[in-house]
């Protein structure tokens, strides 16, 4: 279960303190809660692309090398896709028999041979990109909605987002489609993988009838809590068919909270700085929640220091596949950790990317800078702000800067926030520094960046006709092919 833009903040057990996510607030007692688990990236498609490979986004190519650290994705005029040099998760787990389904957000790339049943995937119901609309059809097509192979629609049309009230039942439909997915494998006692990647909380948030105005957050909180209705719904369906013993589940983020849009639009990060699109701890912290029961205790807390791409490693071994030899991974397993709590995987690095350069490392407790950045001060200018209420002087730099002789260090657990620096004199910062300076060293010497995916728009490849356009007289007339450079501002 993957969110969109949800932060570490939003959940009832990590003190959010409108309390209104009892259902995943369950899952945590009845599972394991991981206080440490990271994204690949502070940004939707890097760090979905990272979760299916098992792989830093800088080797998987969903990158780009038009600036230094910018954050790319795939909006509809995006060339690129998913390399076919990539081998994803639905297609290791064909080797057992797993059906694989995605309901919801794809973000790999819309273009024909990117799409999800292109890519191992046997289903699927939902969108190539972000929900973002309504579009005026001659300059900018609306999204395609689709079931398998062919779209059914577009959001704004047949998909109803309704931006005034933020009314849309799309969440109900795609709790339907991982529902029904679920009984029709069960009753042909197949095995099953369900990516369930629902977009609700990403801006312009949405929710059903019967959800909104019931929050104390906003409309953001409306979204949150028909998420966490729907999560309850799957784990009772798992426990009424007989499964929830048989079925291994997890929950997290995409990215963290957007602060952009906050309050009304946006999550929260909780007690760490800034949110989507930096590296600092908001941008790419994620609440996480596994949940297996008889495997995993009960309310258990882990701190062992865990990312998205450990889960693509981590299912490859409860289904009994063994990874793909041929290339890196950076995904480790973390069946020790989740079904015999006392393990930990001793000094796990984690990676902090921004496009194409490694602006933090963490190791234990502690959190090296090398680059900082927050945004350009022409973008903070025109009011877009990624750390609202939390500048911090020489950290949340509006320049990039380089910190590579000197990183700024801090320790995350008794600061979670980044808000004081260890002195650059003290034993304790050159102590830290030798243990961290020879893993990056490592980690960068041994680095085969993978060719990017992500530098090249073209408005004439935008979801003009998709696949089933014909059938239901949505097709649009198809620009003049013009590529050109993306530019991507952050």
């Amino acid at each position: 279960m993957l969110m969109d833009d949800m932060g570490w903040g939003d959940l009832g057990v990590f003190g959010q303190p409108s309390k209104e996510t009892p259902n995943l607030d369950a899952m945590a007692a009845q599972g394991m809660l991981l206080t440490n688990f990271y994204t690949a990236n502070p940004l939707c498609s890097p760090s979905r692309a990272a979760l299916l490979t098992g792989r830093l986004p800088v080797r998987n190519g969903f990158y780009t090398t038009n600036a230094h650290a910018r954050n790319a994705y795939t909006p509809q005029e995006i060339v690129g896709g998913i390399s076919k040099d990539e081998i994803l998760l639905p297609q290791m787990l064909k080797k057992k028999g797993y059906v694989s389904k995605i309901v919801g957000k794809w973000h790999l790339g819309h273009r024909p041979q990117y799409l999800p049943l292109e890519n191992g995937f046997d289903e699927w119901f939902g969108a190539p990109n972000c929900h973002f609309g309504p579009y005026n059809s001659s300059i900018r097509p609306n999204i395609p909605v689709y079931n398998n192979s062919e779209m059914l629609g577009r959001y704004y049309e047949e998909f109803k987002i309704n931006r005034k009230t933020g009314e849309s039942n799309l969440t109900e439909i795609y709790l339907m489609e991982g529902l029904d997915f679920i009984l029709r494998q069960t009753e042909a006692r197949r095995p099953f993988f369900l990516y369930w990647a629902p977009d609700a909380t990403h801006a312009p948030v949405y929710a059903s009838k019967r959800f909104l105005g019931k929050s104390q957050r906003g409309r953001y909180g409306d979204a949150v809590m028909e998420l966490d209705y729907s999560i309850g719904k799957i784990l009772s369906w798992l426990q009424t068919l007989g499964i929830d013993n048989n079925t291994f589940v997890f929950f997290t983020s995409d990215n963290g909270a957007a602060l952009i849009s906050a309050p009304n639009e946006g999550g929260s990060n909780g007690p760490f700085l800034c949110g989507k699109q930096t590296t600092f701890e908001g941008g790419m912290r994620e609440p996480a929640i596994a949940w297996w029961p008889g495997h995993i205790k009960e309310g258990t807390v882990s701190f062992q220091l865990a990312n998205v791409m450990d889960l693509f490693t981590t299912s490859l071994a409860l289904a009994g596949v063994s990874p793909p030899d041929d290339r890196t991974l950076d995904g480790l397993d973390l069946t020790p950790v989740l079904l015999n709590r006392s393990h930990t995987l001793q000094n796990r690095p984690i990676f902090y990317y921004r496009g194409n350069e490694l602006m933090a490392v963490r190791l234990g407790q502690y959190k090296a800078h090398y680059w900082t950045w927050s945004n350009s001060w022409e973008e903070f200018k025109k009011g877009i702000n990624f750390c609202p209420g939390q500048e911090i002087l020489d950290v949340t730099t509006h320049d990039q800067k380089e910190h590579t002789l000197q990183p700024i260090i801090f320790h995350l657990g008794r600061d979670p926030g980044e808000k004081f620096p260890i002195s650059v004199l003290s034993k304790e910062y050159h102590d830290v520094l030798s243990r961290i300076s020879p893993v990056v060293e490592q980690h960068k010497k041994t680095l085969v960046p993978g060719a990017p995916q992500l530098n090249m728009c073209d408005v004439a490849v935008m979801n003009w006709a998709p696949a089933g356009c014909e059938k239901l007289g949505k097709c649009l007339k198809v620009p003049k092919s013009e590529p050109w450079k993306c530019d991507w501002p952050h």
